[in-house]
């Protein structure tokens, strides 16, 4: 029986990787760019995410209205996102139009124009863009969040850029950056649905012939330093980020790093959903997140609180998180066993999902990981390790950010010592 997944890289260095799922009507096609937010100096910060946007303004062969009329002329979907490392093109069609999305994402990355006016009305948007997250608080606090967590670097930078860098940014800048990192070797397409594997080999290596070759530009390496944003705003809630260093993709904790957040912060069944909204009712929205990087990681705890709430938001969190390093239940690392393989296997069922997946295991681990390896590594992890992780990262230096009505919120000196008691 033929393997569902099949990869074919091509002489160009473009990896083609494809997953055939017989029983749907539809298809998922992408190119995934390894490049990101940090791979941006200061001082071109914003590039990525003004490029992803220009990719849709028009090539030497189409305007940008007709991108969007022929993908919606066959009820087809096309968009992309900008990310820390990675930058993403992708259409979901019918599965008889895979031609057409292999066409169209490949005409993008390969002869888009820049045509000054359109550049100029792009700048606008993203101009509106940057000053709707800053008017939006549960937003913007995570941009503050990054910027402290590893100061000074391109990790940290915003992904939107910043308004005086994006009213400065040039034409030149935008094909130089993109020159320079969508090389043929530095993207992966992939594809998944109802299709042929050969058949998406032969149009990609038409549709994607002109890719520029190159060598893959080297990362800068990143630091987590950890620290405080704290600014006062007039605004009805406390936004409040509480954070530390966490695990890269591929360590020997991911997993248990993964199940230490489900089971703190994962739902309205983890232990500051139960303690924080429901026991003491000081909060609407609280949860915990883990976003891992190729070179580290962070792990993360929002709230959005009113101001004398905030109070003894901070002082509950942290005698949480002293509990969790002490002991876990059977009871509940059963369930956030539950909660993580059912949000893996329910994503197999998703044409997009699968397309994102094989692509991004391919660049982070340069092989496609079988569902049954990870399902067995969320099933080996033990109370014990889920304990030990937690000591692992909520011993580390913290990285706290404040907006809102936040002087009555814990100092940070203050939370360095009963992290550290």
């Amino acid at each position: 029986m033929t393997d569902p997944i099949q990869t074919t890289r091509l002489p160009s260095g473009l990896t083609v990787v494809t997953e055939r799922m017989e029983r749907v009507e539809t298809v998922s096609f992408g190119a995934y760019v390894a490049t990101g937010t940090r791979d941006e100096r200061p001082e071109e910060n914003g590039v990525s995410h003004f490029l992803e946007h220009m990719a849709f303004k028009g090539t030497t062969s189409r305007s940008a209205a007709r991108i969007a009329e022929e993908i919606e002329n066959v009820g087809g979907h096309i968009n992309a996102y900008t990310a820390r490392e990675q930058t993403a093109y992708y259409v979901k069609l019918l599965k008889g139009d895979l031609g057409l999305g292999i066409d169209i994402i490949g005409d993008i990355l390969s002869h888009s124009t820049f045509l000054p006016e359109e550049v100029e009305r792009e700048r606008g948007v993203i101009l509106q863009e940057i000053g709707q997250a800053n008017d939006t608080p549960d937003d913007i606090i995570f941009d503050h969040f990054q910027e402290t967590a590893f100061a000074g670097q391109p990790m940290g930078l915003p992904t939107l850029g910043t308004e005086s860098l994006i009213r400065e940014m040039s034409r030149d800048t935008l094909m130089g950056y993109m020159r320079a990192h969508y090389t043929a070797d530095n993207m992966i397409v992939a594809a998944a649905g109802n299709l042929h594997h050969d058949d998406v080999v032969e149009r990609v290596s038409r549709h994607f012939a002109d890719l520029p070759s190159g060598k893959k530009m080297p990362r800068v390496t990143s630091h987590y330093t950890g620290g405080e944003y704290r600014k006062e705003k007039e605004l009805d809630q406390a936004h409040i980020l509480l954070g530390f260093p966490s695990v890269p993709y591929g360590d020997a904790d991911y997993h248990a790093a993964l199940l230490l957040s489900t089971l703190l912060g994962g739902g309205m069944s983890s232990r500051l959903f139960q303690e924080i909204r429901e026991k003491r009712g000081l909060v609407y929205s609280v949860y915990s997140f883990i976003t891992p990087f190729l070179d580290g990681g962070l792990f993360g705890i929002y709230a959005g609180t009113g101001k004398e709430e905030a109070r003894e938001l901070l002082p509950v969190t942290l005698d949480e998180l002293a509990k969790v390093q002490q002991a876990i239940t059977t009871p509940e690392l059963t369930r956030a066993r539950a909660q993580l393989k059912s949000s893996l296997l329910m994503s197999l069922e998703s044409t997009g999902s699968r397309c994102e997946q094989i692509a991004r295991q391919l660049q982070i681990f340069g092989r496609l990981i079988p569902i049954a390896e990870t399902v067995a590594k969320i099933d080996a992890v033990t109370p014990d390790d889920i304990s030990r992780v937690a000591r692992r990262i909520f011993r580390a230096q913290p990285t706290l950010a404040c907006l809102g009505p936040v002087d009555g919120v814990m100092s940070f000196g203050t939370l360095e010592e009963q992290l550290a008691a």
